[in-house]
């Protein structure tokens, strides 16, 4: 029996529009169901993140580096004790005269301690917190006195700052000038031996700079030698001369003199940057990282 004797005889075009009218149903049904769906995927909300507020931890700042100045107050001393506070570093200094008689600003900015390199007892509270020692003594006079200070002197420091745990420690020596060398015996064996013992308490951190003659503005009592006056057109030929110093006799006495400005900066460098290279500097090098901005 087909479709057309149940609808009594309808005509194939109501056929048609009664196909039409059940595809549209179903196809509507479908999209509603979809919809019904869709909506209620979408309408889905996730609960909020509760966040907990991290708690607030109160880091101290790194500590200062703490750097003594042996024999702040001379003349190498001074300039150096002035880079290492432009450097923002808390500076003490030792000397036998304690406070710098110079009236000048910087020296209320350090702290000054009275002592003899030859009573160890002198060295202990000077060295309390200590991270970095300079050493810039040094005398002349008779040959036993010489060896006492630039030896002996500088050995009990050397000694007393590696047994308080001090990091680096640079010491100001003297470079080699041949038959000088003899005619001030004390002086050059106090030196070398002093080298030989920071080497060996400081293997990694121990640092010797040999400048030649050291210009700038020296006080003498009440007055100022203005040294660069010799020193630095001297420096400005000598620098290239370097061949030179291997001549006997007359080569050593050839050293470049250096500004003392630019030793202060290198001992400073050489004290605190744990990534200077151990050892000795002659002035050659002096010169080299004297130059550099980085200094």
């Amino acid at each position: 029996m087909g479709i057309a004797s149940l609808n009594g005889g309808s005509s194939s075009s109501d056929l048609s529009c009664l196909l039409r009218s059940v595809i549209y149903w179903n196809s509507t049904t479908s999209v509603s169901r979809n919809v019904r769906f869709l909506s209620t995927t979408s309408n889905k909300v996730d609960e909020p993140l509760k966040v907990e507020e991290a708690e607030t931890v109160n880091i101290p700042p790194p500590p200062s580096e703490k750097l003594l100045v042996l024999g702040g107050n001379g003349f190498v001393g001074s300039h150096i004790c002035k880079e290492a506070l432009d450097r923002g570093l808390s500076v003490h200094s030792l000397s036998r005269s304690g406070k710098s008689s110079v009236q000048e600003a910087w020296a209320n900015k350090v702290t000054w301690h009275q002592g003899d390199l030859l009573s160890v007892n002198s060295l202990k509270d000077a060295l309390n917190g200590v991270t970095s020692v300079i050493s810039c003594v040094g005398t002349f006079g008779t040959n036993s006195y010489m060896y006492k200070v630039n030896g002996t002197a500088n050995i009990n420091a050397i000694r007393a700052a590696a047994e308080q745990g001090v990091k680096r420690f640079a010491y100001i020596s003297a470079a080699d000038f041949g038959l000088v060398n003899y005619l001030l015996q004390g002086y050059y064996e106090g030196k070398r031996a002093a080298e030989t013992e920071l080497l060996t308490k400081f293997p990694y951190g121990g640092v010797i700079l040999r400048p030649g003659f050291m210009y700038g503005t020296r006080r003498v009592g009440g007055m100022k030698l203005p040294l660069g006056v010799i020193g630095s057109p001297l420096e400005m030929v000598l620098q290239y001369a370097k061949p030179l110093n291997q001549v006997p006799l007359v080569g050593p006495l050839l050293v470049p003199p250096i500004n003392v400005t630019a030793v202060a900066k290198v001992a400073v460098r050489a004290a605190t940057d744990p990534v200077f290279p151990p050892g000795i500097i002659d002035v050659h090098g002096l010169l080299r990282y004297g130059q550099q901005k980085s200094i």
